[in-house]
């Protein structure tokens, strides 16, 4: 089975953006922001953006940034 920061990088490669809670459901990730940790060490390029739910809780969303 394929690492857990290889399948976000994919998904990420793929155009989309990921959260905690869309990283627990696709890919069964309880620590996204240490898979994000190990893929800015590697270089890989992204951005952090924190987005504010109608309910008002508040979490950070991670996209791919093109160079």
């Amino acid at each position: 089975m394929e690492n857990q920061t290889a399948m976000i990088k994919a998904h990420l490669d793929k155009g989309n953006s990921i959260t905690a809670l869309e990283a627990l459901d696709l890919f069964k990730c309880f620590r996204l922001a240490s898979r994000m940790h190990e893929l800015k060490e590697s270089g890989y390029p992204f951005m952090k953006e924190t987005i504010t739910y109608n309910n008002g809780k508040r979490v950070a969303m991670y996209t791919k940034v093109n160079l």
